[in-house]
C-alpha cells in the first residue's frame, strides 16, 4: 500500500542482519544485501524481560506482544504486574475481570511521571468501577486498509514487531475470566527475588498469599490454597500464584545487529550516541527514536525519554537533516527539542508533562506549587528564580497552552506568587 501510494519508497520486509558500514552495505535475514549512500537506525528498543526464557513471562512492546497479551487474558484469573512506568500504569488500569499483583520498586506508582501527591490524587480510580466514558483522543490515528491486518507480518522469534503507538491498548479487549472491574493489590519498595513453575513450588513446599481483600495485615497474611502455574517471590517476602507476570520494567535501546565490525559511540544508556542532527559517530548513518541518545547540549527544559511521540519528532527531524546533507544546505535545531511535552491519558484522566515536570536536573533552590481537586484535576508547578521550568497537568485544567508559553518565554512570575494557580482567577486571559 505505502509503495503504490510513495512509488519513491521501496519496503523490504525482512529484518536486519548485519551492518558493514565501511562498505556502505547492510545486510538482512533473507539473504539479500543493500547499498546505502545514507543510513538512519530506527530499530527502537527492546523490553528488559526481568527472567529471559520463561514461557510465563511476558513483555509488552510491540503490537505481536500486546496481541499475545490479549490471549493469555482472555484465559487469565490472576496475573501479575511488575514495573512501575507507562505500560504498568496503562495495563493495571485497563484490565477488567482479573485480579492483578501489582510489584513496583518505588514508595508510590508512576514514579517515571508523577511524585506521591499525584500518585495518590490517581489512586481511587484503581478501586472505582468504571462506569465513565473514556476522555476523546484528540490525536491522528493510524489504521490498517481492507484485509492487511490480518495478512500482516508477524515478527518471527526474537524480532520485534511494530511498534505500540500512545493508544495501543484501544484495539484490544483486556479482559480475564471474572466478571468485576478493578481488583488490583499493590506491593511497594520490592521486586521480583525468583520465579517457581508449579511442580517446582510444590515440591518446596512453600506458602503463598491469597488476592488480599482489603489493607489490613490479617487479610494479607492469608494463605492461598489454589494451585497456580507460576509463582513469583518478592524481595519483601512475599509470595504470590498467578497466570504469568508482565514484566514492564522499561526498554534497552536495540543496538545489537549494528555493533559489530562498526566504531558507535554509545551514550551511558547504551543508545547509538547522535549530535545535534541527528548524525552516529559512523559516516552517514543518522539514529533516530529509542535505538538513540541525545548528546547534544539541550535545552533547559527538555530532556530525553524514550516515549513514541519523541520517537516520532525524531523521525521527522533526522528525515530533514538527512535531505539537508545530501543537498549540502544547513539545517536549525528542531523546534520540538525547545521543551519536553508529553500528553498522554492514565486512569481516564488527561495527562500533560511540560518541561523539568518533576525537576530533572534542577538545584535544591526549586519551588513547587500544587493545586488539587480530588477527582478532577491535578495541577504541580515547578518555579526557579522565579521562572517556570515544569508543570504536571492531570485533568481537563486548560493551562497547558498557557504554562507552554511561561516556560518558553522564561517571564518572571515572582509577583503573582501562589496567584499563579489561583482557581478563581483567568489566568488564560491574563497571560494572553
Amino acid at each position: 500500500m505505502l509503495e503504490k501510494r510513495y512509488p519513491n519508497i521501496k519496503v523490504i520486509e525482512s529484518g536486519a542482519k548485519q551492518l558493514k558500514s565501511q562498505e556502505h552495505k547492510i545486510y538482512t535475514d533473507n539473504g539479500k544485501q543493500y547499498i546505502y549512500e545514507k543510513l538512519c537506525l530506527c530499530a527502537g528498543a527492546k523490553p528488559k524481560l526481568i527472567f529471559e526464557g520463561n514461557p510465563f513471562v511476558l513483555g509488552i512492546r510491540d503490537t505481536d506482544s500486546a496481541q499475545a497479551f490479549q490471549n493469555h487474558l482472555a484465559k487469565a484469573k490472576r496475573i501479575a504486574v511488575v514495573g512501575n512506568g507507562g505500560i504498568a500504569l496503562e495495563l493495571v488500569y485497563e484490565i477488567e475481570g482479573c485480579e492483578v499483583i501489582w510489584a513496583i520498586k518505588d514508595k508510590a506508582i508512576g514514579n517515571t511521571f508523577f511524585d506521591a501527591g499525584a500518585a495518590e490524587f490517581l489512586i481511587p480510580k484503581l478501586t472505582a468501577e468504571k462506569l465513565e466514558t473514556a476522555i476523546a483522543c484528540k490525536r491522528t490515528k493510524y489504521t490498517m486498509e481492507g484485509s492487511e491486518k490480518e495478512e500482516g507480518i508477524v515478527a518471527g522469534a526474537g524480532k520485534l514487531g511494530s511498534a505500540l503507538g500512545p493508544d495501543w491498548h484501544e484495539g484490544l479487549h483486556l479482559k480475564g475470566t471474572k466478571e468485576f472491574s478493578h481488583k488490583v493489590h499493590i506491593e511497594t519498595l520490592c521486586e521480583i527475588k525468583k520465579i517457581y513453575l508449579q511442580q517446582e513450588f510444590k515440591q518446596l513446599q512453600k506458602t503463598c498469599l491469597s488476592f488480599p481483600k482489603d489493607n489490613s495485615e490479617k487479610q494479607n497474611a492469608q494463605p492461598d490454597e489454589e494451585l497456580w502455574p507460576v509463582y513469583m517471590e518478592l524481595t519483601n517476602g512475599k509470595i504470590y500464584g498467578c497466570d504469568f507476570i508482565v514484566s514492564a520494567t522499561g526498554v534497552v535501546p536495540n543496538v545489537q545487529p549494528f555493533l559489530d565490525g562498526n566504531n558507535f559511540a554509545l551514550g551511558e544508556d547504551g543508545g547509538l550516541k547522535v549530535d545535534q542532527h541527528m548524525h552516529t559517530s559512523v559516516a552517514d548513518i543518522y539514529a533516530a527514536g529509542d535505538i538513540c541518545t541525545a548528546s547534544w547540549e539541550p535545552s533547559r527544559v527538555w530532556q530525553q525519554m524514550r516515549l513514541w511521540t519523541q520517537a516520532r519528532q525524531m523521525g521527522w527531524y533526522a528525515a530533514k537533516c538527512i535531505v539537508a546533507d545530501s543537498l549540502g544546505e544547513s539545517v536549525d535545531m528542531d523546534f520540538s527539542f525547545e521543551l519536553f511535552a508529553h500528553v498522554t491519558k492514565f486512569f481516564n484522566y488527561k495527562v500533560v508533562l511540560l518541561g523539568k515536570y518533576n525537576a530533572q536536573g534542577l538545584d535544591l533552590d526549586h519551588e513547587l506549587m500544587l493545586r488539587c481537586t480530588k477527582g478532577q484535576e491535578y495541577v504541580k508547578v515547578v518555579m526557579q528564580n522565579g521562572r517556570m521550568m515544569g508543570a504536571v497537568l492531570i485533568g481537563e485544567t486548560d493551562l497547558e497552552e498557557t504554562f507552554e508559553n511561561l516556560i518558553l518565554n522564561q517571564m518572571d512570575l515572582s509577583a503573582y506568587g501562589e496567584d499563579l494557580l489561583n482557581p478563581n482567577i483567568d489566568i488564560e486571559d491574563y497571560f494572553d
